[in-house]
């Protein structure tokens, strides 16, 4: 009979999406930000997701892309967790086997042509080593002192080439973060002015209340963006 059989579905297009997410190690472990944005498109439909998660004893994720396969993923890592906490041997999951798992998840969703659209961030302390990596939607992976994704690879990352260095303390680190996504604030659309900052240490994962950046938009090329441009009213 027809239409007894239902049609496999494909994420075709992101619906809700969330745009950047900074991270960097520091002197005592790792510090990630993100905005609390969720965009409907180019609305900027909910102002309170949260991207940032704990996952186990020793790791931190954070998300970009598609929320609701964000949420897929953390069901994901749940089971992991669970899973490797069933075992009751004295050992647990440290950042770079949750990683190495994300990077194969998201390679084989890739593979089925049916990928969870995000790109990921995870940092962690384990055993006193500091782990820092990404992976996107295709599976492409690598790790590093600082990462980003979405626009924060291009507005970021130059930042965070000149200015990191491996002794940060965690108020030093706390205002390169702030720095980056000042930038984003001001040079991507997608994001809203309701930063989540958390870190990760030997002691576990915090991740602080949302809070607000300090902005100045008097900047004579916010003031008129269209000055001089060919063709402008």
């Amino acid at each position: 009979m027809m239409g007894s059989v239902a049609e496999t579905q494909r994420t075709l297009y992101p619906y809700v999406t969330g745009s950047s997410v900074v991270a960097i190690k520091y002197k005592d472990g790792i510090l990630m930000a993100a905005d609390m944005g969720g965009s409907y498109g180019s609305t900027l439909r909910y102002k309170s997701i949260e991207r940032l998660k704990p996952i186990g004893k020793h790791s931190l994720l954070g998300a970009s892309g598609e929320i609701s396969d964000f949420q897929e993923i953390l069901r994901y890592l749940d089971e992991l967790i669970l899973y490797d906490n069933m075992w009751d041997d004295g050992n647990s999951l440290g950042p770079k086997e949750v990683h190495n798992y994300l990077t194969q998840v998201m390679y084989n969703r890739r593979n089925k042509f049916n990928p969870l659209w995000n790109s990921l961030v995870l940092g962690g302390v384990k055993n006193g080593q500091k782990y820092l990596g990404t992976v996107n939607m295709i599976g492409i992976n690598y790790e590093d002192n600082h990462v980003s994704t979405g626009l924060g690879n291009h507005l970021a990352r130059p930042i965070l080439r000149d200015e990191w260095h491996e002794n940060l303390t965690f108020e030093d680190g706390i205002k390169l973060l702030e720095k980056c996504m000042r930038v984003l604030l001001y040079r991507d659309r997608s994001a809203v002015n309701k930063i989540q900052i958390s870190k990760i240490t030997e002691e576990g994962a915090t991740v602080f209340p949302a809070f607000s950046l300090k902005t100045n938009w008097e900047f004579s090329a916010f003031r008129n963006p269209t000055a001089g441009a060919e063709g402008s009213w």
